[in-house]
């Protein structure tokens, strides 16, 4: 699951979405202003932001420029507000603003553009994992790492970018979670530090994806 920095000045609306999304299994951090935006960033390093555009002190445009020319626009950002104008919403989208949700934010929508934001990055870490398995294979390294690497392989070539969204994203986490299992050894405690989800929404989202909790418990 994925670290997210909600960033609006009406503790309402963070309350809302701190709710939504660690319902979904992320890491929520808030902040009610650019300043608290800002140390977040530093300190939290999210993977994603959804950021207001109307703020007290900087207004989220200023601030998506402010990251933009300073590089520190390294995750995606999603927008929010009740009362911009088009011209607001393409300025944010062409300073580097992946997304622009309209208040009241529906549930469908911001968790379709929460997903579209992560997906971004999804495929890289992927890849980099399964070069660094293929090299302790290739060495030679210890034999708890070899079983790993086939699987891993497989489920990388089965992923279909044409799909739709919520396919290409379930395939991902599937891949994901079974490799979590085989190398913990079925041990649902250790997955469920390891991925940070509390055991009954780690059972209820394996359930979800269809991936069997069962199926790597040592000894089976």
């Amino acid at each position: 699951m994925a670290n997210i920095l909600v960033v609006d000045d009406e503790h309402g609306i963070r309350d809302l979405l701190w709710e939504i999304l660690n319902d979904e299994g992320h890491t929520v951090e808030l902040a009610e202003n650019a300043a608290q935006a800002r140390a977040a960033r530093l300190r939290e390093r999210p993977d994603l932001v959804l950021l207001d555009i109307w703020m007290p002190d900087t207004d989220g445009v200023t601030l998506l420029k402010e990251w933009a020319s300073t590089g520190a626009l390294t995750m995606p950002v999603i927008m929010m507000s009740g009362h911009a104008t088009i011209e607001t919403a393409v300025e944010a989208t062409k300073i580097g603003a992946m997304a622009f949700l309209e208040k009241p934010v529906t549930l469908q929508k911001l968790l379709k553009a929460v997903e579209q934001g992560l997906m971004r990055n999804s495929i890289a870490p992927i890849r980099s994992a399964l070069g660094a398995q293929a090299v302790a294979i290739a060495a030679g390294f210890g034999a708890t790492e070899v079983p790993l690497a086939p699987q891993m392989l497989s489920a990388l070539q089965s992923f279909d970018l044409d799909r739709p969204l919520r396919d290409a994203r379930d395939a991902f986490e599937r891949a994901y979670f079974e490799y979590q299992l085989v190398k913990e050894a079925g041990s649902m405690t250790r997955v469920s530090e390891k991925t940070g989800l509390e055991r009954t929404h780690l059972y209820r989202k394996l359930k979800q994806l269809g991936v069997d909790a069962t199926r790597n418990k040592r000894g089976s």
